[in-house]
């Protein structure tokens, strides 16, 4: 799943790789049940819990570490501390559950500290505990030392059809500058790695098995930790469920596809209300969306901070507010105020991430933030952990040959969206190819039953996905389809949010194929 910040929206541009110097993740890596000598003092610690620093901390919520390897394949050869959080059990506590909110990238112990609110129902049972994995957030964060917090916002997929020698050469001067400014970590990030972390964690918790709710790409960290640890699988939940086969040429026409009809679900309901900034017909709405984009990328407007704003912007402002309904009427308001009277400070939050969001839709720079958090992280985190966990790696003459055709491919899936997705095709370019365990391994797993929730208006990680990995993890697999709008289920959907508890805290899991009908039906 891609994720993108700008601070600019999650489902930014996610065209730059951030790192030339990537060692293949996973090369010499062990197999999960052949331990390699050395490991066993990782999984002899315990977290040692208390108050979260920082001011605006919850005054309930406590944190701790966890001392991982550097590189699984030589535990002797240096060492990262993650950062967890927590929220004690209310009552009699059977363990664990651990939550990770996506991106990859997004940070666990803010988003913990600023949502927690929405998990307090998990606190029946469990110790509710979010991280920030390797490379994110108080983890070891990687960067590309780029001041305008984007390691290369200037990557345009319609610059690279025009020109692409010059644009990969950019790209190339770019990993090295994530390379540099990242340390060690770098070379060993991704899921592969992450989910031996949590297999760490979970020891370090005093858990026998892993109880775990993943979010969008927390669903693929989720199924990575079930194929290499399949006996230390508790209840585990994937909400929003990410490809595990689709390269991200794929995914990028995946995701445009999906914002054009969350466009479209949004313009339908906005053009019933007399205020729509688009007016009150859909068809025409959805011509003048078109229309803004390509006058925006024409003459893009002055921000208050000196900085233009594009069509491209205008675009990453709509996807950040599509991703949930709630987020709809302060949408529309933002875009009236552009549109009215060329203010685009409403827009600007959206694609900042300063509007509220559920946590596991975007990762929060707030107020529980350290200072020492790269102001780039999630970005060069979700380049870096998306291009770790994918092995295709075309020449640059195949680059060039194939942008002309996949720019008419994205603009076909979307007038608004493609061009803004098309960067997603050079993301890797300049990195070595990353691992291939994903592809052909995470399958056919011998695990407990899982739960899958996939969304039908979904504008991330489409419901056939769900699907797709429900029948390629095999029988453990039971789908919940959520036929409600916005990116995940649980904290869009009362009817979702309890069977997800239910399953967790009882071990009641819904029929396979069972669905939820959207909270907005009666309205």
């Amino acid at each position: 799943m891609l994720a993108k910040l700008s601070m600019r929206p999650w489902v930014r541009r996610c065209a730059v790789p951030c790192a030339a110097g990537l060692a293949l993740l996973g090369a010499g890596l062990p197999a999960a049940d052949d331990p390699v000598p050395g490991l066993a003092r990782f999984y002899d610690q315990k977290v040692k819990w208390s108050a979260c620093e920082g001011e605006d901390m919850p005054k309930d919520l406590q944190c701790g570490k966890v001392t991982v390897p550097l590189d699984y394949a030589r535990p002797g050869e240096g060492t990262l501390d993650l950062a967890l959080a927590r929220y004690r059990a209310t009552g009699r506590s059977r363990g664990s559950v651990l939550l990770n909110f996506g991106g990859p990238g997004g940070q666990g112990v803010g988003q913990l500290a600023v949502a927690g609110k929405d998990f307090m129902g998990l606190t029946n049972g469990y110790d509710v505990v979010g991280f920030d994995p390797r490379g994110v957030g108080r983890s070891s964060p990687v960067s590309c030392g780029n001041a305008s917090d984007d390691p290369l916002a200037a990557t345009d997929g319609v610059a690279a059809v025009a020109d692409p020698q010059a644009v990969l050469a950019k790209l190339r001067r770019a990993a090295a500058e994530c390379a540099e400014h990242s340390g060690p970590v770098l070379p060993h990030i991704g899921t592969v790695n992450a989910a031996r972390d949590l297999d760490v964690m979970r020891d370090a918790l005093g858990d026998g098995k892993l109880n775990y709710l993943g979010f969008s790409y927390g669903s693929r960290l989720g199924a990575v930790y079930a194929a290499q640890f399949p006996d230390k699988v508790g209840r585990m939940v994937l909400d929003g469920v990410d490809t595990l086969t689709e390269p991200l040429s794929e995914q990028g026409v995946v995701s445009a596809q999906g914002q054009q009809t969350a466009l479209e679900n949004f313009l339908a309901w906005c053009t019933e209300d007399i205020a729509c900034p688009f007016g009150q017909n859909p068809r025409e709405a959805r011509e003048h969306v078109v229309e803004v984009v390509e006058s925006l990328d024409r003459d893009p407007v002055p921000t208050d901070f000196g900085e233009a704003f594009s069509g491209q912007d205008f675009a990453g402002a709509l996807a950040q507010g599509l991703f949930s309904r709630e987020l709809w009427p302060s949408l529309q308001r933002a875009v009236a105020q552009l549109l009215e009277d060329g203010d685009t400070s409403r827009l600007e939050a959206f694609a900042s991430g300063g509007v509220a969001h559920p946590p596991w839709r975007a990762a929060h720079r707030g107020l529980t933030d350290p200072q020492d958090v790269p102001l780039d992280n999630l970005p060069a985190a979700l380049m870096a952990v998306n291009c770790a966990d994918d092995p295709d790696r075309p020449a640059a003459e195949q680059v060039g040959r194939d942008l002309g055709r996949l720019r008419a491919r994205y603009e076909r899936a979307s007038p608004v969206f493609g061009r803004y997705r098309l960067t997603q095709v050079l993301m890797c370019y300049g990195r070595p190819k990353g691992t291939d365990f994903i592809r052909e391994e995470v399958k056919d797993l011998d695990t407990p039953k899982m739960l899958l929730v996939g969304t039908r208006g979904d504008p991330a990680t489409p419901y056939r996905w769900t699907v797709e990995t429900a029948e390629r993890l095999g029988s453990s697999a039971v789908v919940l389809d959520n036929r409600g709008e916005g990116h995940t289920g649980y904290g869009s959907s009362k009817c979702v949010h309890r069977k997800v508890d239910a399953f967790l805290l009882y071990g009641t899991l819904p029929p396979d194929g069972s669905s939820c009908g959207s909270d907005h039906d009666t309205e």
